[in-house]
């Protein structure tokens, strides 16, 4: 196999990573993906896009077991008006198919990448790396490091 741009990535800045593979046949999905690497769900972290009105987009990293709660997004994104990217804009703007999104190596320089806060607390988290059936895993600090993203709540409600 070739290196993936993802892990070349990693290496050309020292951080460090393990990388893992599983089936192609696995069925899509954070939870697949655990299951078959043997982790907790919550450790397979889902890169998903978000846009604004203003189109601005941004990366949003959460567990595979979470979802982003709608007014924190809006929030973190300063626009009321938010939606999930379409397929066809995720492949525009990241180069990558919807299932194996990497957190890191393609952002153009101001584009904003957000992590749940939650997820600091994981010893090991699980991201894409641009091809199915091929995993990096990571500490979520080396995480932060590499997408350049900021640490945020993203799935807590507030009291």
């Amino acid at each position: 196999m070739t290196q993936l741009l993802s892990m070349k990535y990693l290496d050309e800045r020292a951080i460090p990573y393990e990388h893992r593979s599983f089936p192609q046949s696995t069925e899509k999905g954070a939870a697949n993906v655990a299951k078959a690497l043997g982790f907790e769900e919550r450790q397979m972290v889902k890169t998903l896009l978000f846009e604004t009105d203003k189109g601005e987009a941004a990366l949003i990293m959460v567990g595979g077991d979470q979802n982003a709660i709608s007014g924190h997004l809006k929030k973190i994104l300063g626009s009321r008006n938010i939606s999930m990217c379409p397929r066809e804009r995720v492949k525009e703007i990241t180069g990558y198919e919807v299932g194996s999104i990497p957190p890191f190596h393609w952002q153009p320089l101001g584009f904003r990448s957000f992590i749940d806060a939650s997820l600091m607390k994981e010893t090991l988290l699980g991201v894409g790396t641009g091809c199915w059936g091929e995993e990096i895993l990571i500490k979520p600090e080396d995480l932060v490091i590499s997408s350049n993203a900021t640490i945020v709540n993203l799935t807590v409600r507030e009291i």
